[in-house]
């Protein structure tokens, strides 16, 4: 029988997992940088990897504080996630996407923008990653399960550069074709979550207001 360390491990794991999608990021990444050389591809994929780790980390170890702080909840995040997540799957499931590289812009310029955002927010690091990490080291009971949280955070975004690494690769197996049919079905996946999110954060929120009434 799985110790409650190992199963909490492995429910931290699998939630964030869901919920960055790594799979889902590799044709978005791959249209993005279609026009890179595989060195400026690379360095897209560790600076969106290292603004994801940054972003996750500092949420799951404030974001408590910063709700309370700013006097907000959980379930209104889940809401605007939802929208996002929902305008993000669209575009994707019309295989486009909406950032690209100007005339007159460089393509280190190009490169750290599109590292920083979309790719390293809100793609990895969503709002649905940020607030499963919040509510994660918020359902922690000790020191040792906030460290699981943490290396949970840390072993998925390491994957996930790994993945982004070989993504080329896989879409040249593909085709172009392959690739917009992934877009599409991850756009499809996307829209989904969103919706599951969006109500799951309406739900409560609906309910709190018919109890006051």
């Amino acid at each position: 029988m799985a110790s409650p360390l190992i199963e909490f491990a492995l429910l931290c794991f699998v939630s964030l997992f869901t919920m960055v999608n790594p799979i889902g990021v590799i044709p978005v990444y791959t249209a993005m940088t279609a026009k890179l050389s595989p060195q400026e591809s690379h360095r897209v994929a560790r600076k969106a990897s290292l603004t994801a780790l940054f972003i996750l980390l500092a949420f799951a170890m404030t974001g408590q504080w910063i709700f309370r702080f700013f006097s907000i909840s959980t379930n209104s995040l889940r809401v605007v996630g939802g929208v996002i997540f929902f305008l993000m799957g669209y575009e994707m499931l019309q295989a486009r996407l909406t950032r690209t590289q100007f005339d007159d812009e460089t393509t280190h310029e190009y490169i750290n923008d599109i590292s920083i955002t979309p790719l390293g927010i809100p793609i990895i690091c969503g709002p649905g990653a940020i607030t499963t990490s919040i509510l994660l080291m918020n359902e922690s009971k000790s020191p040792i399960e906030s460290g699981i949280v943490l290396g949970a955070i840390i072993l998925l975004i390491v994957f996930t550069y790994f993945l982004l690494l070989g993504a080329k690769q896989v879409t040249h197996l593909i085709g172009e074709n392959g690739n917009k049919v992934m877009l599409r079905l991850m756009g499809l996946i996307v829209m989904v979550i969103a919706v599951e999110f969006f109500f799951s954060g309406l739900t409560p929120i609906v309910q709190d207001m018919l109890k006051i009434q």
